[in-house]
């Protein structure tokens, strides 16, 4: 159910539906628009019938067919823009006019070369640092990631570039770890379901970043999201990062029909991540182009100062000067869709000091 409140309806009034919905054992989740507020009700079976109508401010109540509520373009016409405020007074953004660029490596493997992949992508206008300190891997053996250290040398990039960073969590522990040192809580694909994790990412206070699962259905992918927001964490950036199918060209099957099917049926922002979505180098720049000029978000994209020696995913993840190119290709695509690339930075890097936890 949805509860609309009129565009002049008061705070006291938002509150006062709020504390009757949650007074008959329901959950209420207040989402601002641009125009007005709407109310998302959940923990019901159909129509509830308490009177919420007749309560001053509310223009109307009505049912969502859908199966996910608070994803739905029904309970926010507008897009949501997910805002990260700087230190230095600048401000960044996920869903709004600029695209965000996400681009680091695909997991820390020492000090010395997140630093310096963090410099090349700060140097050529990324905001965002994508690097994992937890690895989940097909096998065992493979390298796990440098854990809460990874973490420690992510919040030291943050604070000499302003970098944000974008690191997964796998599971409970670490997602407590991530949400302490990272600006965005990424699930991957192999957790899109996994319910567990979801709600826990719900009551995070950082920003969620949800992969789309290996075979999941754009539907599954809402409900996923509507996992999280359900619990009360309103910021969840979706990604696109490739399905299984039966191509034997590419690693995955990087379904960018997806990001105008999921832009009609709800308000969050998507991005798409073409490094996993097709596993090999020399595709990654023209899926990036390709998902820019299809409406995405933004992309998350692996760089890495030596590929070749990388400890995961060398074979799709960009050297320096191929990044340097994606960068001025975008900036072309972007203009033409009147959307804004992040420029070079005009200040240098800031001093560098012991991070603080």
């Amino acid at each position: 159910m949805l509860v609309v409140m009129q565009a002049q309806a008061t705070e006291e009034q938002v509150r006062a539906v709020c504390e009757k919905i949650e007074a008959h054992g329901l959950r209420a989740h207040s989402i601002p628009g641009a125009q007005r507020t709407a109310i998302g009700i959940t923990g019901n079976q159909g129509m509830v019938e308490i009177g919420l109508d007749e309560m001053p401010g509310v223009q109307e109540v009505i049912a969502v067919s859908k199966p996910y509520k608070l994803v739905s373009r029904d309970v926010k016409p507008e897009n949501t823009v997910i805002h990260f405020p700087g230190s230095d007074g600048a401000e960044d953004t996920i869903g709004g006019r600029d695209l965000a660029i996400i681009a680091g490596p695909c997991s820390i493997e020492s000090r010395e070369q997140a630093f310096a992949v963090a410099e090349c992508v700060h140097r050529l206008g990324a905001r965002f640092f994508r690097g994992g300190a937890y690895k989940p891997r097909t096998s065992p053996y493979s390298f796990q990631g440098m854990g809460v250290e990874g973490l420690k040398i992510l919040a030291e990039i943050r604070q000499r570039y302003g970098l944000k960073i974008v690191t997964e969590a796998i599971d409970h522990e670490s997602l407590e770890l991530v949400e302490e040192y990272a600006d965005v809580i990424q699930i991957g694909a192999r957790n899109m379901q996994n319910f567990s994790l979801l709600k826990r990412a719900g009551r995070a206070k950082k920003p969620v970043l949800l992969k789309r699962g290996l075979a999941a259905t754009l539907e599954e992918l809402l409900m996923a999201a509507e996992y999280v927001m359900s619990e009360g964490n309103y910021n969840v950036i979706l990604c696109e990062r490739g399905v299984r199918t039966f191509v034997d060209h590419a690693r995955n099957t990087l379904d960018l029909s997806i990001v105008p099917a999921v832009q009609k049926l709800s308000h969050l922002p998507i991005i798409v991540d073409p490094s996993h979505g097709t596993g090999q180098r020399n595709k990654v720049i023209p899926l990036s182009r390709a998902a820019v000029a299809v409406g995405a978000d933004g992309l998350i994209v692996e760089v890495h100062n030596d590929p070749d020696h990388a400890l995961s995913d060398g074979a799709q993840s960009l050297f320096p000067d191929q990044f340097e190119q994606l960068m001025k290709e975008l900036r072309q695509i972007a203009a033409i869709l009147h959307r804004d690339v992040p420029s070079q930075p005009a200040q240098p890097p800031r001093p560098q000091t012991a991070a603080a936890r």
